[in-house]
């Protein structure tokens, strides 16, 4: 594993010599690097796998904190809006992360070539998942980071080690995420769909019958799945998503916080202010030249 990871670390650290995140010529991997710990901020992880080779970092769910490093990867089955931070690197030893989003249709052509039951009575998988890194997957992480240093080899040999990847997870240990994710009517996929909805119309009234039909469950039942998987009500996830992009258009876009509430669905400029400093800390201008200044 030792070795693994000094390998990948090379590869990382040759390849992103910025801070931030650097997309690659393989499709769907990027890298991360960070030579000294970020600000926490706001992110919308998509189905990804988040591979460290040096450093650690910490997201956060709602009230649920994850804190990964190269021991255990980070698995995000589902979009959520989560907060993330580096808590450990230094410009001598930066954090360097692989991630990949993952491809759902090969993750359920293996998982059907390789079956293993999905209990659907049982609850489902949060939406975030730790892992132990196996030597097995590490390996295959670097031989498809490799491929970056010899980029002729990308087109034939970079879809081969990704299924492998794909594999290594299916099969590993704590594969229940991954196995809930490849198929396609688990309850995991059905409150998926309803994420992708709310999404899409998180500035619009979100009425619970309606999120529940496109999930085709019981109100009851769409409650209970969505809250193991986000750790929050559909109403909750609704104003994390309001306010992230909220945030966002302060900081990139220097709009002033109460059109910013009013852009993100908010009808009370007051209302917004009180659940941005609830979720954040402080209210919205001041936390906001906070990070300016950070």
């Amino acid at each position: 594993m030792k070795n693994l990871l000094a390998s990948l670390s090379g590869i990382i650290g040759r390849h992103a010599l910025g801070n931030g995140i650097v997309d690659t010529a393989i499709s769907g991997v990027s890298l991360i690097r960070a030579d000294a710990p970020t600000t926490p901020m706001p992110v919308v992880y998509r189905p990804t796998l988040c591979l460290v080779a040096q450093g650690r970092k910490q997201v956060v769910l709602n009230t649920s904190t994850y804190v990964y490093d190269a021991e255990q990867y980070l698995l995000a089955s589902v979009e959520l809006p989560l907060i993330g931070s580096v808590i450990e690197a230094s410009a001598a030893r930066p954090y360097l992360c692989l991630r990949i989003d993952l491809d759902l249709a090969q993750l359920s052509e293996l998982a059907l070539r390789h079956a293993m039951p999905v209990d659907q009575d049982e609850l489902s998988p949060g939406g975030i998942a730790l892992t132990g890194t196996t030597p097995e997957l590490l390996g295959a992480t670097v031989r498809l980071a490799a491929l970056l240093d010899t980029p002729g080899d990308i087109e034939a040999l970079a879809p081969l080690i990704m299924r492998e990847i794909l594999y290594r997870l299916l099969t590993g240990p704590g594969n229940r995420t991954v196995r809930h994710m490849a198929q396609g009517n688990s309850r995991l996929n059905q409150v998926a769909r309803a994420i992708l909805w709310i999404r899409e119309h998180y500035t619009q009234a979100c009425k619970i019958d309606e999120v529940a039909d496109i999930a085709c469950m019981s109100r009851s039942s769409f409650h209970v799945h969505f809250k193991a998987i986000t750790s929050m009500s559909p109403l909750e996830f609704r104003t994390q998503l309001r306010l992230h992009e909220a945030r966002r258009l302060m900081l990139a876009e220097a709009v002033d916080a109460a059109s910013a509430g009013f852009r993100v669905g908010y009808e009370s400029p007051s209302q917004f202010s009180r659940d941005y400093a609830q979720m954040f800390g402080t209210p919205p201008a001041r936390d906001v030249a906070r990070l300016r200044v950070a």
